[in-house]
């Protein structure tokens, strides 16, 4: 804790120096998820933060969860290397909303605990992450109950008019990228081309990615099995159908072979335990129209199509069976979202959204001797239906020094499971949450906010249908369950100056209505005990957030950020589970047009509040997980055509893993990008 009180001395200091200056002048970060609208990021009175596309160029990212690993209050997880779960005060998996270019990732089988499903987004078509923490579902509907991840893919550009920045009307360019790291952990190609005309623009890529067996610290070594292969392609066109009218058609593509969970084959007794195939696949068109109305200045319709599907392979030491399991998610949306500008004070945004699932899940046991196949019920009951309808409305008005925000969602369901362990099931739960929020300017530079929003996640097809084994234990079906809800207070202070910009935030989370796994006792099965769902819980979280930048002077900036989360369940008096130890990061970042360097120390105290469900995790060590500190470098160099990028991680070679991750991190390593623009 003593790092937070760093942090926070730093903020005071920080205030008094910018209140000496009345030049103060807002953040030019303009941010969308929040509100549905943009917004200057130091204006909303909820807490935000951001991955630019600079970022990404700069560090390189291995992929988009690693992108977030020392964000401000967001804390990554990574059950295998191929995985990472981002924690938002204290929540993760199905209990944090993802979302691509505003499209919901989350579907009807999102697991509770960590998952891996943000691995499934190529790092190198992000253009932005925004990531909004407590508040969400109101915004955007069901399972953001810890906070909401937008990812915002790069977006073509037209060209400007012939005669007024250049003389073609049409521009062709492109890139074409390579990267290695030491010890054959990664090798990455990735070619994209641009194309930009006064009416159409377009932008397509493809990438490959190999990845080497993670080599962990001094002690750990090489990781095996972890590596696994990865292949992506994207696409997205821009028509301007008029001056007020446009068309974005979209599609992006993700697969990866032959991932293994790593932990299961060193601690469970597995000789095979893998993801194969992991695919992800979006195609979605959006109109945009521009109007002269006051109720509809801006009118966005989507209509998406997105299918995910998970592969799994296992196979038991010494056993003659390979189970192959596969569940394939097809999900229609359909959204319509209406920017309203009544007056300079009032503006609001409103809307539908409207998602389908159609959930196939299967399973073959077969034998290796003989090759012969046995079906069998999948982990989920196969052509298994969920509907998510809902309507929202958001106000956002500005009087003199005051920002009120308000917002309202209706959200209902349709759940349609056939399953020969729970028979015909059809439960129709419903939601209403609502949000409210207030902002005072003390000044120019200085910012104070407080934020209520309630919260839910309705129960899935993975809290209802699952039968077979999760984790360390078994799981069956639940007939029927209740929406969990959560109640998010915040307040803060935000401020920024020509030099110095600073947030701080406290928060206080309470959870009702939990869907948790209960214990059949004297139950087992294939070894493992038995769960099944139940809404049987409550739980509380309250933490504090504080970070700080400082540009001492035009090309070199400071920053530091700390987050501390404690959470409890008060059902049954422990720790809430996996909650996040105390962690942050503090960076010294050098730029200029050629030359970009850095340095960043990462760190995490100690967890060693456990629930009863954390101690009998084989991935969290006995008597909780230890503390560290890691230290990487960067660099950067540009030329007309060419951009250099290296890295060098952890260079102490300190052994460590994030709490509740089966696998440590990296190691002393170093990688190389290399980039050709044309």
């Amino acid at each position: 804790m003593r790092y937070f009180f760093t942090i926070l001395i730093l903020i005071f200091v920080a205030h008094g120096y910018a209140q000496k200056d009345s030049a103060a002048k807002s953040l030019d970060e303009v941010v969308v998820t929040v509100q549905r609208t943009s917004v200057k990021k130091v204006l909303t009175p909820y807490s935000v933060e951001s991955v630019s596309g600079r970022n990404f160029d700069d560090f390189s990212y291995r992929t988009t969860a690693e992108a977030l690993i020392g964000l401000n209050g967001v804390f990554v997880q990574k059950t295998n290397h191929g995985g990472g779960s981002p924690f938002l005060r204290g929540l993760t998996g199905n209990q944090v909303l993802m979302l691509v270019d505003g499209i919901r990732l989350n579907n009807s089988t999102f697991r509770y605990g960590p998952n891996q499903y943000l691995n499934t987004i190529d790092p190198y078509t992000i253009h932005k992450i925004e990531v909004a923490k407590g508040t969400g579902s109101v915004q955007y509907g069901t399972d953001a109950l810890g906070g909401v991840i937008n990812i915002l893919t790069k977006e073509p550009s037209f060209s400007s008019p012939v005669g007024a920045f250049q003389t073609r009307s049409s521009v062709l360019s492109g890139r074409i990228l390579g990267k290695f790291m030491t010890g054959n952990m990664e090798k990455t190609g990735r070619a994209e081309v641009h194309y930009s005309s006064e009416k159409f623009a377009s932008v397509a890529g493809i990438t490959y990615r190999n990845f080497g067996d993670l080599i962990g610290g001094d002690t750990t070594g090489r990781q095996s099995p972890s590596g696994y292969n990865e292949w992506a392609f994207d696409a997205k066109a821009k028509f301007a159908l008029a001056d007020n009218i446009l068309l974005i058609l979209a599609q992006q593509y993700l697969q990866q072979q032959h991932v293994p969970v790593y932990h299961k084959v060193i601690l469970e007794d597995f000789l095979l335990n893998e993801f194969d195939p992991q695919k992800r696949m979006l195609s979605y068109a959006r109109l945009n129209i521009k109007g002269n109305h006051s109720i509809f200045r801006q009118t966005e319709i989507t209509a998406s199509f997105q299918q995910n599907t998970e592969g799994r392979n296992s196979r038991k030491n010494g056993s003659n069976t390979l189970r192959k399991e596969k569940d394939e998610v097809n999900t229609a949306g359909f959204t319509v979202d209406v920017l309203s500008q009544f007056n300079n004070w009032w503006g609001s945004n409103s809307g539908i959204e409207l998602y389908q699932d159609r959930v196939n899940s299967t399973r073959n046991d077969i034998s290796i001797s003989t090759n012969a196949a046995v079906s069998k019920r999948g982990l989920y009951p196969d052509g298994s239906g969920y509907g998510n309808y809902s309507l929202y409305s958001l106000h956002h008005f500005t009087f003199s020094r005051w920002v009120v925000d308000a917002g309202i969602r209706f959200n209902t369901f349709s759940i349609n499971i056939t399953d020969t362990a729970l028979g015909k099931v059809r439960i129709t739960p419903s939601a209403l949450v609502y949000n409210t929020a207030l902002m005072y300017h003390l000044s120019k530079s200085g910012h104070i906010y407080a934020s209520y929003s309630s919260g839910f996640r309705a129960p899935n097809i993975d809290d209802m249908g699952t039968l077979g084994i999760v984790d360390f234990r078994y799981e069956i079906p639940t007939a029927d369950l209740n929406p969990e809800k959560s109640h998010h207070f915040e307040t803060g202070y935000k401020f920024n100056g020509p030099q110095v910009s600073a947030t701080i935030a406290g928060y206080y989370m309470k959870l009702q209505n939990l869907i948790t796994r209960i214990k059949v006792e004297g139950d087992t099965i294939s070894g493992y005990p038995v769960y099944r769902k139940e809404n049987v819980e409550k739980a509380d979280v309250k933490g504090l957030e504080a970070q700080i930048e400082w540009d001492v002077f035009r090309q070199f900036k400071l920053s530091g950020s700390m987050a501390y989360a404690y959470g409890h369940n008060l059902t049954k008096n422990e720790p809430l589970r996996r909650i996040p130890p105390f962690n942050g990061r503090i960076t010294g970042t050098y730029r200029n047009k050629k030359i970009s360097a850095a340095a960043e120390w990462l760190f995490a105290s100690k967890q060693v509040r456990l629930a009863q469900g954390d101690k009998d995790d084989n991935r969290i060590p006995k008597g909780g997980t230890p503390g560290w500190n890691v230290l990487n470098v960067y660099a950067g160099y540009r030329l007309i055509h060419f951009r250099f990028n290296i890295g060098a991680q952890n260079i102490f070679n300190k052994d460590y893993r994030a709490h509740g991750s089966g696998i440590n991190g990296v190691g002393r390593s170093a990688w190389v990008n290399v980039v050709y623009q044309f």
